[in-house]
């Protein structure tokens, strides 16, 4: 019999052998988690190491390694600190991933019995990853090399290898800047947690994802500014057909739920789409919540209700070489809106809308926008109702109806709105049917009006207020084209610091536009400015201006200007200025503009851009039209006058305060940061400039006292009958400028100049250098007349194999000493006379093409001899040249002689007029690229001669009998 005592003691004992065997066991487990790194680190980190060296095209760098297993416990592994990885080529020098850890997670079975390295895991913590596309498609990321083989798996082989279960990445900032798509897309404070069998060919991934801001633009405009967003996924991936099946997707954009269907196949050229998102039965405090962070402070003070459903799909293919892109539709409901403010005396209420987007192929020129309801009311008779529907963009087809009595104080106080107190009486009633195009001159059918008065407009920027702003704009067309046409305003007025300003319109007949303008008043810009908190535009300007407008549009075409009647004053000061193809920005210091009836008088002009300074006077002709046709173009005649012009700081990449620059610029920039560009032409000048200037500097070259016609015209720059100083000669020239992008130009020149010093042209002119090495060992005074072509790179830097044309140089007083190629020559012959030939006079004739530089036949003296040369040299310095050495008497007699080599080595044959050929470069015009340099062509046998004769011989024949058998069939 057992008693109490005995089994107490007896369950005391196994109590103590189960804590005693855990303390061994965890003894163990804590020896074997020391012991294990211990054994095998040198296996580990070699292994890991030869994988990423084997399968990395990116450089890859880090500091220290550890292999453990408490940096990720349970797991065993081998963690990597301050981790760095550059992009694939032509990226390789810039950073793809930054890291403090990257870490893999060893399979410890694997290891210990088989001696394995097998990677399950991924473990990568505060990193930068920079992810970059160009405007090419080239991408920085394809850093991983797999190189298959035709040869069976060697199983017994050694080495690491990868089978992912779990991936995660731990406070993450990532760019994707996609110049090819116009994509960008930045992720700040993201953590990813991704499970499943990454390494099998079709796994379903489960995914955690969290980002702390996140920033999203298309073509530069911002679709979402620092959201947060919490994703919860699961998707299939199929990896041998490259598809992404989204089974389980939630997504939450701030307050804002999202829930995606469908999936994502990447191929060759692009991706297939399939992709259906929903956010049902939400609230509109909830889609307000994705609005801008700016409009987020407001939504936290005033009370907002009613209900929201949001629908978006993306279906079909994006191919850009095949010019596929998929269809976009949404669908946006607002329902039983009310949004009210405290201080408001009336809430806007009944808030409603039913907007419908439709963009095949997204194609903005096939645009559908569908606004099937906009309303809400502030009370009794204070309402408003918009229906517009839309197709297309250049050619719209529109159906709009637009009806609302609003009192402006009362709508901001409803909103809540505090950085802006806007005030007036608005009321609106327009109709419109029909289609808008400019191209086809049609208007949709319209009736209706905008009426705004007592306006009030003020902003925190600035403490007084734009006020009395009273609009009375009436519009009307009858049959849907220009011709019925009419807008009326009558009148636009507004006082702003105690300035009033009136503009009163009368446009009838769009199809040649009767117009009547009447437009006083000063107004001062640079306040304005600060009204709407404009940043960049500091300078306080002013604009006076007292005009009446009167005539119609083809009285300036068709010559008729006694029929016009313009007149008037605009004045202009201390204005700032900026195009988009321009790095800084133009400062018009003062500008007095006088209209008299078809010319608009640049009476006083005087502007500064940069270091360089303008003076103009002259006009321009036909300014009304310009503003009323599409696509005008401005012509004009003006004299201009300067003290100093600096071309290279119109260079489209060059730094500058415009901020405002093309999407093609900046993105050229971002691409070329070392790059200067090319100087962009505007495309709507035809204007000609007659130029008197001091000083015009291009590249540190300094051109003086220039002096000639200019004119510019649709893109491109003519120069006539323009002569300038340079190195101490007096140049005529003749050229044509045109740009082809921000990175490349087209240029031709005629050029003429006398008496050119070619020592100091030498030392001071890049081009003279790269062309005419030669002048290194020239003294004295040449003449020169050449006419040339070709391109310039992104840096404005002539591109040589590019460049063609020809011309004469006369050596009208020279002393060549120590030419090494005809140093060679009267060493060979022993005639040292040829080291100081006699030059003057001698007219030498050259054709540059593809890099290679021609030379027609010229002779000169060396003592009683008569030297003959002609052949060709390349801008690398290669020689195939033939020099006939004529004896007493007059040269009549006698014997020839070989260069080959190069300039520096040249290599010389007597009694031979077997040299050895270059082969030319090859460029490409359309990318501006050299495709092939100049080199030396292959010496061939006779025998390899008659072989390639023969052969061309036996094509003749079948070209022959080809035709003769496509004669006969017929």
């Amino acid at each position: 019999m057992i008693t109490k005592k005995s089994a107490m003691h007896r369950f005391k004992n196994i109590i103590l052998k189960i804590l005693k065997w855990i303390g061994i066991s965890i003894a163990s487990i804590l020896f074997l988690m020391f012991i294990i790194p211990i054994l095998f680190p040198g296996k580990v980190s070699e292994q890991v190491k030869l994988f990423a060296n084997k399968h990395l095209a990116g450089e890859l760098d880090y500091k220290k390694t550890h292999l453990t297993f408490f940096r990720h416990f349970p797991s065993l592994t081998v963690s990597v600190d301050d981790f760095l990885l550059k992009g694939s080529k032509p990226f390789q020098n810039d950073t793809l991933l930054a890291a403090k850890e990257v870490a893999v997670g060893i399979n410890l079975k694997n290891l210990i019995f088989d001696g394995n390295v097998k990677i399950d895991e991924i473990y990568v913590t505060d990193a930068t990853a920079n992810v970059f596309v160009n405007t090419k498609g080239e991408a920085n990321y394809n850093v991983y090399v797999s190189k298959p083989s035709d040869k069976p798996k060697d199983t017994t082989s050694t080495g690491a290898s990868i089978k992912l279960d779990l991936i995660k990445l731990r406070n993450w900032n990532i760019k994707y800047n996609d110049h090819a798509a116009r994509v960008l897309v930045d992720a700040k404070g993201l953590n990813y947690t991704g499970k499943g069998g990454l390494s099998e060919d079709i796994f379903d991934l489960t995914t955690d994802l969290n980002i702390d801001k996140l920033d999203f633009s298309l073509n530069r405009i911002y679709y979402a500014k620092q959201k947060t967003l919490h994703a919860d996924l699961i998707t299939r991936i199929n990896t041998n057909a490259l598809t992404f099946v989204l089974r389980k997707n939630e997504l939450r954009i701030n307050e804002l739920p999202l829930k995606f269907t469908g999936f994502v196949s990447i191929l060759k050229d692009g991706y297939n789409l399939d992709i259906n998102a929903a956010s049902e039965k939400t609230t509109i405090r909830d889609m307000i919540s994705v609005l801008p962070p700016q409009y987020l402070e407001w939504a936290k003070d005033t009370k907002i209700e009613g209900k929201s459903d949001l629908f978006f799909s993306l279906k079909g293919r994006f191919s850009e070489p095949q010019n596929q892109k998929p269809r976009l539709k949404a669908r946006l409901m607002l329902k039983d809106g009310f949004v009210s403010n405290g201080k408001a005396p009336v809430p806007m209420n009944n808030f409603n809308m039913d907007l419908n987007v439709d963009l095949p192929d997204l194609n903005t020129e096939q645009l559908g926008l569908d606004l099937k309801n906009l309303s809400f009311d502030l009370g009794p008779n204070n309402n408003f109702k918009a229906v517009v529907k839309t197709k297309g963009l250049d050619e719209m087809l529109i159906n709009a109806d637009v009806k609302g009595a609003v009192n402006l104080q009362t709508l901001t106080q409803a909103l809540g709105l505090k950085d802006i107190d806007v005030r007036g009486l608005m009321d609106t009633n327009i109709k419109a049917n029909g289609i808008f195009s400019l191209d086809k001159k049609l208007f949709p059918k319209t009736n209706g009006y905008l009426n705004l008065k007592n306006g009030w407009l003020k902003t925190k920027y600035y403490p007084n207020p734009i006020q009395n702003i009273n609009v009375v704009a009436n519009i009307i067309n009858t049959d849907g084209t220009f011709k019925s046409l009419g807008v009326k305003l009558n009148p636009f007025k507004f006082d702003f610091e105690g300035n009033p300003v009136f503009v009163k319109a009368d446009l009838q007949n769009f199809e040649d536009v009767l117009y009547k303008v009447r437009a006083k008043g000063t107004l001062n810009v640079g306040r304005i400015y600060k009204v709407f908190a404009k940043k960049g535009l500091d300078v306080s300007g002013l604009i006076m201006a007292d005009l009446s407008l009167n005539g119609r549009q083809s009285y300036a075409t068709t010559g008729q200007y006694s029929s016009l009647d313009n007149r008037g004053n605009l004045i202009l000061k201390n204005i700032k200025a900026t195009t988009e193809y321009l790095p800084q920005s133009f400062y018009i210091k003062e500008g007095n503009f006088e209209f008299e009836n078809e010319k608009m008088w640049f009476r006083k002009f005087f502007a500064n851009y940069g270091k360089s300074d303008f003076a103009l006077n002259g006009y321009l002709l036909n300014t009304i039209n310009y503003f009323i046709e599409r696509k005008g173009t401005l012509h004009g005649k003006f004299k201009l006058k300067s003290r100093y012009i600096l071309i290279d700081e119109f260079m489209a990449l060059k730094d500058g305060d415009n901020s405002k620059k093309s999407i093609e610029v900046d993105y050229a920039k971002v691409e070329n940061p070392k790059s200067s560009g090319v100087v962009i032409i505007p495309k709507n000048l035809d204007v000609s400039l007659e130029a008197d200037v001091k000083n015009v500097e291009f590249k540190g070259l300094n051109l003086n006292n220039l002096f000639g016609l200019a004119s510019v015209n649709k893109g491109e720059v003519f120069l006539k009958n323009t002569s300038f100083d340079v190195v101490g000669s007096r140049m005529k020239i003749d050229a044509r400028y045109q740009d082809e992008s921000p990175l490349t130009a087209n240029y031709d020149v005629a050029l003429n100049v006398l008496d050119f010093d070619v020592q100091r042209a030498y030392n001071e002119i890049d081009m003279v250098r790269e062309m005419a090495t030669a002048a290194k060992n020239v003294k004295g005074i040449v003449s020169l007349d050449y006419k040339l072509k070709g391109d310039f790179d992104k840096n404005m830097t002539p591109i040589y194999p590019s460049l063609e044309g020809g011309g004469v140089v006369n050596l009208r007083d020279v002393e060549v000493k120590n030419l090494k190629m005809l140093s060679a020559v009267g060493d060979n012959i022993g005639a040292k006379a040829f080291n100081n030939p006699d030059m003057k006079g001698v007219n030498i004739e050259t054709h540059i093409k593809n890099n290679l530089i021609h030379v027609d036949k010229f002779t000169f003296k060396v003592s009683i001899l008569r030297p003959t040369i002609s052949g060709t040299t390349s801008f690398n310095g290669l020689l195939d040249l033939r020099v006939r050495v004529g004896i007493l008497p007059g040269g009549l007699i006698g014997f020839p002689i070989v260069v080959t080599g190069t300039h520096e080595k040249p290599q010389v044959k007597i009694f031979s007029k077997k040299g050895q050929g270059i082969v030319d470069a090859l460029y490409n015009e359309k990318s501006n690229k050299v495709i092939r340099e100049e080199k030396r062509a292959e010496k061939k046998t006779k025998r390899q001669q008659r072989k390639e004769k023969e052969a061309q011989e036996q094509k003749a024949k079948n070209a022959e009998k080809q035709v003769s058998k496509d004669l006969k069939e017929k």
